[in-house]
């Protein structure tokens, strides 16, 4: 949940000061902080772990983490960046507790992504309804594919496209070069790409369908017809 439209108009206070207000005990600057910030970092957990209830789970807990330590934050980074990086030692978290329970391999480091490979793998101004379905259906096909993606890359990318995160900022958040960065950004759209332009290629072999009730309803008139005819 964003911050309400109440708020937008309201100038935001700096990284600091709003730290040492919620630092203080400042409930009220808490909550306006949590606002603020939820779409992005729950789009950063709901990356890394691809389940929706996981990831509202580790946004409490980074949250409750911030709340807690947020008395150390010095404003060397943003605090956008700060909370962040909470997030994704959250969501690690949990991947390591779900790792031991299912005793299965640890996870992956990120950098051992770097070269992995995966199987394979629009923009619409109008609001009628029939957009908007064209829409939520493109965006959970995108949502698929990222889901598929490796770590690595699915993280970057949503942070850079979809966040809007600068180079620099995501090389603090996930504590990599800069020019990582760079490379699985590239990767990921490429990726994402190569896994849309598939979908398209299986829908191509179906356009125009013609089977089913229509190819009935088809035959059944011509036959009509024809005994019309035949009985003149």
């Amino acid at each position: 949940m964003t911050e309400p439209a109440a708020w937008l108009d309201v100038p935001h206070d700096d990284d600091l000061s709003i730290a040492r207000r919620v630092a203080a005990g400042d409930q009220t600057a808490f909550v306006r902080l949590m606002r603020r910030y939820n779409q992005r970092l729950y789009r950063l957990a709901r990356a890394t772990l691809r389940d929706d209830v996981e990831a509202e789970d580790a946004l409490q807990d980074a949250y409750l983490n911030a709340w807690r330590s947020i008395a150390g934050f010095r404003g060397d980074a943003a605090l956008s960046t700060w909370l962040s990086r909470l997030v994704i030692n959250a969501c690690l978290a949990r991947m390591r507790r779900h790792a031991r329970r299912q005793n299965v391999v640890p996870i992956v480091s990120m950098d051992t992504l770097e070269n992995e490979e995966i199987d394979a793998v629009p923009s619409f101004e109008s609001d009628a309804p029939d957009r908007a379905v064209a829409r939520a259906q493109m965006r959970a096909l995108i949502e698929r594919k990222l889901d598929a993606m490796p770590e690595a890359f699915r993280i970057v990318f949503v942070l850079r496209s979809v966040e809007e995160m600068s180079v620099e900022e995501v090389a603090h958040c996930l504590d990599i070069p800069g020019a990582t960065v760079r490379s699985r950004y590239f990767r990921a759209k490429a990726l994402l790409r190569e896994a849309l332009a598939q979908e398209i290629d299986l829908v191509e072999r179906d356009l125009f369908e013609f089977g089913g009730a229509h190819c009935d309803r088809v035959v059944a008139s011509v036959l009509s017809r024809i005994s019309a005819t035949d009985g003149v």
